[in-house]
Order: C-alpha cells, then structure tokens, then sequence
C-alpha cells in the first residue's frame, strides 16, 4: 500500500475515546470520534481521521460517500512524534498462545514447488489478504475473531506488517515494536511490542493461516525508513547504504526470525514494504536486496524470503508506460527476481496511482507472470485495490487465477468487525469486509473458482 495513515486499534476505544494513534473518524467508521487527552482528531482523508499529539477534537460526522481514489505515492502523511524518551521497555519474551480451536494440522513449512506454492502438503493457487494491523491489536480476542472469520472465508496467506518503528516511546497502551536512536535503539520484546506479534503468530498456526512477515515499510506509516533516517541521518534513497541504519535493521530481523523460525505459521519473510530509491542506480536495491536476503537465510533455512515490491521496470511484452520504464521505482524487477537467495517474486497493482486505466492491469499481471515463468519461480500478486472493488477486480483475479507463474492473490486490505470494541477496522477506499458489501463477488465467488480449478 502506497502510503497508508491508518489505524491503531487499542484499548482506549472501549473507553469511548480512542488512544493514541488511533482511528477515531471517517466514512463507515463506527467507532469513537474523540481522543485522549493531549490528542486532535486529525483527517487524513474522507475515510480516515487518526489520533495525532495535539489540541483534542471530536471528528465530524461524515454522511456523504466519495468515489475518489485514496491511494497515494505521498510519503508526507507520518505522524511520529520526535521526542527523545529514554524510557526502558520491558526486555521479556514470554509468549501467550491461543485459546481457540485448531485450524487444519500444518504438515511443515510453506515451499515452492515449481511454479506454484506448497502449503501444508497441497499444491494449489491460493486466495489471501492484507491485514497490516493485524499485530497492532490489544485484544486476543479480537485477533481470534478476525483470523477465524479468514479462515472461513477461504484465505490462506495473510500479510501483516512485522515493523512498527517510533522515534518516541509512546504512552502504555499503544503498541510498538522498536525505538531508533542513533544514542541506542531498543527492541521492544514486551507485552505491547512483539509479545503482540507472538499471539499473532500463535493464533494464525491455530487457524491454519500462514503469514509473510514484512520487516520495514519504504512509506512514514508505523515509522518506516523515515524512522531510520530520523534516528541515523541521510534519505530514503541512502538508507539501503547506510551503515548504521542497516545494522540496526539487521539486528531488528535477527529479534523477530529468531522468535518463529521454527513456526509452521510463517510463510515468507519479507524485506520491505514497497521499497524505491529515487534517483539510484538499480544495483543499490539489487545489492541490499542480494545481502539482505542472504542474512536471513543465514539466520533461518526454513522461510522463504522474499523482497516485497511492486514490479517496476522493463519487461518482455510492457507497453513502455510509466511503470514499465527503467527508473521507475530505482530497481529492475525482472533483474531482482533472479537473486538466489529470493525464493519468488511480488507485484503491487494500483494503476490509478500510476497514470494507467484499471484494463490495463491484466497487461501487468500476464507480462510479469510470463517474466516469474522464465526465472522459474512462482510469484505472488500481493497487492491489489480499487474503489469499486468487483468491478475493477474480478477481472485481474480472473487474469491472475489462469496466469501461468502466477501463484496466489492478495487483496488489499481486509476488513472486520471487533468484538472488544464493536467496531470496524479501518476503511481506506478498499476495504472490502467480511460478509459484507463486496464480499461475495470479492472473495466468496474468488474462492470458489480457485477450488474448481
């Protein structure tokens, strides 16, 4: 997702005021519109106001619909407060496990088989979804809920963020996972870092979900490379070279591999969300992609890895749009997905974001299936939205679902209702939820035409 301001979910909100960094107005949201002390209800856009330090407000209540597309290459939307907090977080690993029913019995870890992927002993295409928040919420419960309604919903991957980067350690209750400093940064390893991870984790394996991890996001959202360059100095583009940030970046995959490498619930660990580099040479993503990629396979023989970009860059058969051209994101797709030590390829798919009409997105789903069949690995098209979900998207679905190389499909984003709060998770202009609106003709009939195939 390009640049995805979004929700907190966290225990303020069953107070009647949302906490820190929460959701708190927007179209469809149901939830609290006043903040906690010392926080404004801020708009992002129509469909999302969040808790940010500030004077308090209420949000106003939104009674019109809107048809505009809110995806954005905007990286201006953080909202990280840049104190320096010395205060010590808890260093403990306990982990808590789930309580709920056991999904289908893992039969070892996810792995490619030719062109296709192999999850819990079956061969197939698979359907999954994005759900970033996923390891940000306070509740168990609500975890469960929502794993429970994917997997009968027919989903088998889902794709949660494994970072949440701050440059100020923030009040109890809200949930991060680690503080940058170029003074010394911190993990967070208690209950409101990645012990929330932990029963995330624990109740995917319980719900037979695997999930790819995703390690840092290349947009300000939960921190991202911005946190790093706050904490160690240069730019986005420098990052990828920085020595200081990418040892602290290093030591931040080593803390989460090293708690579930031996978990049957982790599908893939994923370098970056979205990574570019504006201006670079395509070998700087090429480089830290090879180096990085390695790392982690030094670290865990048994997860796949993989890179987490969208498919920028020439291919066989492209239209020479703006996608398709060298530079476009700083890195060469095609080039990225024969590094060996990546065992398959990702594509984003947002062509309003990019210039180009939604038709056009089947000419990027065959052109990059046809590249993943070359380089014999399966790829995975991990990203995709619309504003009019069936309309836009059945037909990439459909083209992806009978592409060669392509593997699986992951929508962007999945919604639910929580049981701690009544409440829905957050809307961003694609949000399809469960059971409701888009649903059937999103998911229900997707999965029925992967179970035929």
């Amino acid at each position: 997702m390009k640049s995805v301001t979004s929700l907190l979910l966290l225990a303020g909100a069953a107070a009647g005021q949302q906490a820190a960094y929460g959701q708190c107005g927007g179209i469809g949201y149901s939830g609290p519109s006043s903040c906690v002390s010392g926080y404004a209800c801020t708009s992002y856009n129509p469909y999302y106001y969040q808790c940010v330090p500030g004077t308090a407000t209420s949000a106003p209540a939104t009674t019109s619909k809107t048809s505009s597309s809110v995806k954005t290459t905007s990286t201006s939307s953080s909202v990280k407060t840049t104190s320096t907090s010395t205060v010590k977080t808890s260093t403990s690993s306990t982990k808590t496990t789930s309580s709920t029913t056991a999904g289908p019995t893992a039969t070892g870890f996810a792995k490619t088989n030719g062109l296709m992927f192999e999850i819990d002993g079956v061969t197939k295409y698979f359907a999954g979804t994005n759900c970033y928040w996923c390891g940000f919420l306070t509740a168990n419960a609500d975890v469960d809920h929502v794993f429970a309604d994917m997997a009968a919903a027919g989903f088998k991957v889902v794709r949660v963020w494994g970072f949440n980067d701050v440059n100020s350690i923030p009040g109890s209750g809200t949930v991060w996972y680690q503080y940058l400093s170029a003074s010394g940064s911190q993990i967070n390893t208690g209950a409101n870092g990645l012990q929330r991870m932990d029963y995330v984790v624990s109740s995917a394996a319980a719900h037979g979900l695997k999930l790819i991890i995703n390690f840092v996001n290349n947009w300000n959202d939960y921190g991202g490379i911005n946190a790093y360059v706050n904490a160690f100095g240069g730019s986005a583009s420098t990052w990828y070279t920085n020595t200081a940030a990418q040892a602290q970046y290093q030591k931040y995959i080593e803390a989460v591999v090293s708690r579930y490498k031996t978990s049957t619930a982790v599908f893939a660990w994923e370098l970056a969300n979205e990574p570019r580099c504006s201006g670079c040479d395509a070998s700087v993503i090429y480089n830290w992609a090879a180096k990085t990629s390695q790392y982690i396979k030094s670290l865990d023989s048994n997860h796949m890895v993989t890179i987490g970009d969208e498919g920028f860059g020439p291919l066989t058969g492209g239209d020479g749009s703006y996608p398709y051209q060298a530079g476009a994101g700083g890195y060469t797709w095609v080039d990225n997905l024969n590094i060996s030590t990546l065992d398959f390829g990702t594509l984003h798919l947002y062509p309003d974001s990019w210039g180009q009409p939604y038709s056009w997105g089947d000419l990027w789903v065959s052109t990059h299936a046809s590249a993943c069949v070359k380089a014999n690995k399966p790829c995975i098209l991990e990203e995709y939205g619309g504003t009019n979900n069936c309309t836009i998207e059945n037909p990439w679905q459909k083209t992806a679902l009978s592409s060669k190389g392509i593997a699986g499909d992951m929508f962007w984003q999945y919604g639910d209702t929580l049981p701690s709060c009544n409440c829905q998770t957050s809307q961003d202009g694609n949000t399809v939820f469960y059971n409701q609106g888009n649903w059937d003709c999103m998911v229900t009939q997707h999965v029925a035409a992967i179970n035929s195939s």
